[in-house]
């Protein structure tokens, strides 16, 4: 009998005041569809609540969505929350819409990937399975 590979696990998250979550809910049943296990925290979270529910979760990676323009201070505050709850392993990937000019600041507060609108979801499924894959090689 062989022994299966464990699912991914992934997170998506809306943080801030986004109510708009048709393109997370995409997101997330294309990851389910590619096997991954996705935890999706709803509209309307804390930085603080979604890095908990990624640690309570256990999972491998953590996808953040907005559409609000407030991009550029909550996803980081994410990627904070993670450190100070001791988990700053986990990668967090981004998407929405999100002016080319932010990209290279959310890379450099430590987002692993960015996505805009009209992104291959192949492309994301991909960056999804690397960014699990690197934390797992650790």
């Amino acid at each position: 009998m062989t022994e299966k590979t464990p699912k991914k696990r992934v997170l998506v998250g809306k943080p801030g005041l986004d109510g708009h979550d048709r393109g997370a809910k995409f997101l997330a049943q294309a990851l389910r569809d590619a096997g991954f296990e996705v935890v999706y925290t709803g509209i309307r979270r804390s930085p603080e609540e979604i890095a908990a529910a990624a640690i309570q979760e256990d999972v491998d990676a953590l996808g953040l969505s907005s559409l609000s323009g407030a991009h550029m201070r909550l996803f980081p505050a994410v990627v904070e929350a993670l450190a100070k709850a001791g988990a700053p392993e986990i990668p967090v990937l981004g998407g929405g819409v999100i002016p080319d000019e932010d990209i290279l600041a959310l890379k450099a507060a430590g987002i692993v990937e960015i996505f805009t609108p009209g992104t291959p979801v192949d492309i994301i499924i991909s960056a999804f399975q690397d960014a699990c894959e690197k934390k797992s090689a650790g």
